[in-house]
């Protein structure tokens, strides 16, 4: 007789804990998006329900030239990341195991083991000594240090689909005298491209909402919406941020989703 599966569920308090945990998680979200329909500029005060915050921060310029700022630089990493998250995982999946593949996954990995801060100041260090011996000032920096850190995000959706795929139309193609190139361009690249797509996307979303390494290596008159609204609520925290935060949250929720139904399991 078959021992009976092991489920989570049926542990004694799990649903109450399980409630707490999504009442910890998602209460001060909600918190945040209700307040920023409200019409008073102090939260502990509630008056009528308002769009004017949303209307204010449209109308903020450094608002605007900070949200501009901020999807160059994701833009511009999630492509250079992605680019070079594909390369790295053609080449530590398509080829039998060899000696030292253990080390090059750490690597690549590195920003998601070591805490961020340490990136961060590393990156700073660096970019401050090539300043310095170059004399060359200018977004780059920025765009480089968010490529760096998100290279394992959309390193690891991408080895996902390409250890998923199957190899048959590949050896198929092969068998036809296709060159290895036209089967990477005709076939690989096609059945890879959700992993792809998916991981720029997760890539452009950590890019978005990176606050620490952005602090460290930006320079005067280089902020981000994330670290704008850092540096406003320093000062004082109206519905105004509010209403940033939640479009920065609306923006954030429709790249997750599209991220999750792109990397799904068809039924």
């Amino acid at each position: 007789m078959a021992k009976p599966s092991f489920q989570a569920a049926r542990i004694p308090g799990f649903a109450t804990i399980a409630m707490l945990a999504f009442v910890a998680l998602y209460l001060p979200i909600l918190t945040l998006v209700v307040y920023s329909f409200n019409s008073e500029i102090s939260m502990s005060n509630w008056g009528d329900l308002t769009l004017n915050w949303y209307a204010k921060a449209w109308a903020n310029e450094q608002v605007k030239d900070a949200t501009i700022r901020s999807l160059t630089i994701a833009g511009f990493a999630a492509v250079i990341s992605t680019a070079l998250a594909t390369m790295a995982a053609l080449g530590t999946t398509r080829r039998k195991a060899f000696k030292g593949q253990t080390f090059i996954y750490v690597v690549i990995n590195q920003p998601l083991m070591v805490p961020e801060i340490v990136t961060a100041v590393a990156l700073m260090i660096l970019f401050g000594l090539i300043k310095t011996v170059t004399g060359v000032h200018g977004l780059g920096y920025l765009i480089l240090a968010h490529s760096a850190f998100c290279i394992p995000f959309a390193y690891l959706p991408i080895r996902a689909r390409l250890e998923g795929m199957d190899l048959t139309l590949e050896t198929a193609a092969a068998d036809l005298y296709a060159s290895p190139w036209h089967t990477f361009r005709r076939v690989t690249l096609p059945l890879l491209m959700p992993g792809i797509i998916a991981g720029a996307m997760l890539a452009f979303v950590v890019s978005l909402d990176d606050v620490v390494i952005t602090e460290f290596v930006k320079s005067a008159g280089q902020d981000t919406l994330p670290t704008y609204m850092l540096g406003q609520m320093r000062r004082q925290l109206t519905p105004e941020i509010n209403a940033i935060s939640a479009g920065l949250l609306a923006l954030t929720v429709l790249m997750l989703t599209a991220f999750f139904l792109l990397t799904r399991k068809d039924d």
